[in-house]
């Protein structure tokens, strides 16, 4: 899936949006540990679902600081059977085929992290926390391009 978060004209929007991904990988995190045989792998994995559940915890107070509403609680309905999904189908094919579907995912945040940290129209106070949410992103898709 390639994800269009950051693409929305209003910095909140965007923000709205990249929780809602967030929260959506948390699914895809928790199909992931569920379905892996390695304990490692699980045991990492499981970091990187606390990483994710941080920005969204993170990201919502940041929406609040600003008077922000209907600030998103959950995955979205077609987003997450689309992440979670890729994980439940690899499931078949074992640990490899489940650590690639993560990466694939992986690969969405990072592009969203990535263009919401370089808006023009970022808030000040948000840099920080959106930046070490880049930083998490990139070292989950390192160390699962490592072991895969």
């Amino acid at each position: 899936m390639v994800t269009l978060v950051g693409t929305q004209s209003d910095f909140a929007a965007a923000i709205k949006d990249l929780i809602e991904l967030d929260y959506d990988a948390i699914e895809a995190y928790e199909a992931a540990i569920n379905r892996l045989d390695n304990k490692d792998y699980k045991a990492k994995l499981s970091e990187f679902k606390k990483d994710h559940q941080r920005h969204t915890q993170e990201l919502s107070e940041l929406l609040g600081e600003h008077h922000v509403t209907n600030i998103p609680s959950g995955p979205s309905n077609v987003k997450q059977w689309l992440t979670k999904g890729k994980v439940v189908l690899a499931n078949l094919m074992g640990d490899s085929a489940i650590l690639s579907a993560m990466i694939s995912n992986e690969t969405d945040t990072n592009t969203a992290y990535e263009r919401i940290y370089a808006r023009e129209d970022i808030w000040e106070e948000a840099k920080s926390t959106i930046r070490r949410g880049l930083d998490d992103e990139r070292r989950h898709k390192a160390w699962l391009e490592s072991v895969k």
